[in-house]
């Protein structure tokens, strides 16, 4: 499975202009992190496989500990998002 990768938003053309922050926004990265913790949970149990259950519970902690971190993440860049929009208006 390919990586996606998020175009840098670009500079401004003159020094006069209103400025950008370079890299991903919020939104990007957030729309990176559920389709991670989607793909994570669907690997886990997404067709029967049962991998999930035979994986034993050290890996089972693992696992959901990092679908754990994504659901956080994704929540904490939701709350940037909004603080964004909420700014711009």
């Amino acid at each position: 499975m390919a990586r996606r990768t998020i175009a840098r938003r670009p500079r401004p053309a003159s020094p006069d202009a209103p400025t950008t922050t370079d890299g991903p926004s919020a939104s990007d990265l957030l729309e990176n992190k559920l389709a991670q913790l989607k793909s994570l949970l669907w690997c886990c149990h997404g067709d029967g496989n049962r991998w999930f259950e035979d994986a034993g519970p050290q890996h089972l902690d693992n696992v959901l500990w990092i679908a754990a971190d994504l659901a956080r993440e994704a929540a904490a860049l939701f709350q940037q998002r909004e603080g964004e929009r909420n700014a711009r208006t």
